[in-house]
């Protein structure tokens, strides 16, 4: 996601996701029986799940100089995020509209302004480079960096085409070998609740996948405003397609991501439908949609995307034989079968019952927060939004030399995913995966 709806209503505001964050839907799941899981819990020797490593707490690494192309309200989103880094500084910005110029000097007061992005492309002082720009204009923006020698930072999706996809793919592959890191704004793939989740999935704990599903609910037209006509054009590329991956490009390829992830395959085929049922504006991109997107053995996912109706926001649910994970804004929740396997450490797992279920909350860095007094819920709601892990990933990946949880690889594979599903939307028919679509050169 790029830049969100200047103008929205306060009645928006007061949607469910507001509500999640508040005190909220985390609560609500902890009264089917939320606890942390930990391995300081129960015994040792039980199979209990470990955190990913690279989650760990540690001391900060040398600060790495940023630029931020692209300074609408996400890029200005961003500066915000970094600056809450400890070793990520903004020192130059770039934006071709001289307003979004001028409000990025609120963010990023210090850092060098510029109105070409290839000015700031010749500024030694900037080691790393994150793309904000609208999804079509990412390739030239992209290439034009990492031939400059910078670090990268491409917001998902790659681009809004698989064409100029793959470009930046390919140059992302060709960039590794100079040791520059290349890393796709897939915010999930950094997210330590994401990472503590698969733990469990990988451990056996949801049985056989059946299916998942996913959704994305926000009453918004998306449309923003502007006294010049063509400002307003181009304020509003999401609405066009020509310009827009459409719902499932810009907001369904984060979820989709992780199906990917989670069930450990590559899908075969994605049916779509959607509509234009309620911003009748002159837009001619869907704001209502439904995917289904198949993986080998017949498991499918589901995915809803709606501008036209806030009610139950955002989630993503796996079902397995054995249990069903669900993970929804910042905590997850597992929800067993009565003729599960005894895992062991469930066992020791404070559980409280709600209606006929009964939810175990899995939250990653648990301990530390427990230890701070703070129960399952609290310590969720107190994980950072997404975009931070993904942005310090970014940063560390590039002092520590090491490969991006989502690199030129995951990005294109999830590029492809959500524009191949835009794909079925718009023309009603199912498209086909083919062992080549998912290559980079």
């Amino acid at each position: 996601m790029k830049e969100e709806e200047a103008n929205s209503s306060p009645l928006n505001d007061l949607n469910r996701r507001r509500f999640i964050q508040g005190s909220s839907f985390a609560t609500f799941m902890a009264m089917m029986g939320g606890v942390a899981i930990t391995a300081a819990d129960a015994d040792k020797t039980l199979p209990i799940p470990k955190a990913d490593p690279n989650y760990k707490d540690k001391p900060p690494g040398p600060p790495v100089q940023c630029g931020i192309i692209g300074m609408g309200v996400w890029g200005r989103e961003l500066a915000a995020t970094l600056s809450k880094l400890p070793n990520g500084p903004v020192v130059a910005v770039a934006e071709n509209y001289a307003t979004s110029l001028r409000r990025a000097t609120e963010i990023a007061p210090k850092a060098e302004k510029y109105d070409d992005y290839r000015k700031l492309l010749e500024d030694k002082n900037v080691k790393a480079v994150i793309v904000a720009t609208p999804s079509h204009e990412h390739k030239k923006v992209v290439l034009d960096a990492l031939q400059a020698g910078k670090h990268v930072y491409c917001e998902a999706p790659l681009a809004a085409t698989i064409e100029d996809a793959k470009a930046i793919a390919t140059a992302g592959k060709a960039a590794a070998s100079s040791k520059l890191v290349f890393q796709a704004g897939l915010q999930t793939r950094a997210n330590p609740q994401h990472h503590h989740v698969v733990n469990f999935i990988r451990a056996g704990a949801m049985g056989k996948a059946v299916f998942a599903r996913s959704q994305y609910h926000k009453k918004t037209s998306l449309r923003r405003a502007s006294p010049n006509p063509e400002r307003e054009k181009a304020l509003n590329w999401r609405l066009s397609r020509a310009t827009s991956p459409g719902l499932i490009g810009e907001y369904g390829i984060h979820p989709l991501a992780v199906a990917r992830w989670f069930l450990n395959a590559l899908p075969v085929s994605v049916s779509g439908f959607g509509g234009i049922l309620h911003w009748t504006d002159g837009r001619d991109v869907p704001d209502t949609v439904q995917i289904i997107m198949e993986f080998p053995g017949g498991v499918r996912v589901f995915h809803d995307s709606t501008l036209a109706n806030s009610f139950d926001s955002e989630y993503e649910v796996f079902n397995g034989t054995d249990s069903a994970v669900m993970i929804r804004e910042r905590g997850a929740w597992m929800f067993k079968e009565v003729d599960s396997p005894l895992l062991g450490w469930e066992v020791y797992a404070r559980k409280e019952d709600f209606f006929s279920e009964t939810g175990i909350a899995l939250v990653a860095n648990a301990t530390k927060l427990l230890a701070q007094g703070k129960k399952p819920a609290e310590a969720a709601a107190d994980n950072a939004a997404p975009h931070q892990y993904s942005l310090q990933e970014f940063i560390d990946n590039i002092n520590e030399n090491k490969k991006p949880s989502a690199g030129y690889q995951e990005g294109y594979e999830a590029t492809v995913m959500a524009l191949k599903a835009n794909e079925a939307v718009l023309s009603g028919q199912k498209v086909e995966f083919t062992k080549d679509s998912f290559e980079v050169s």
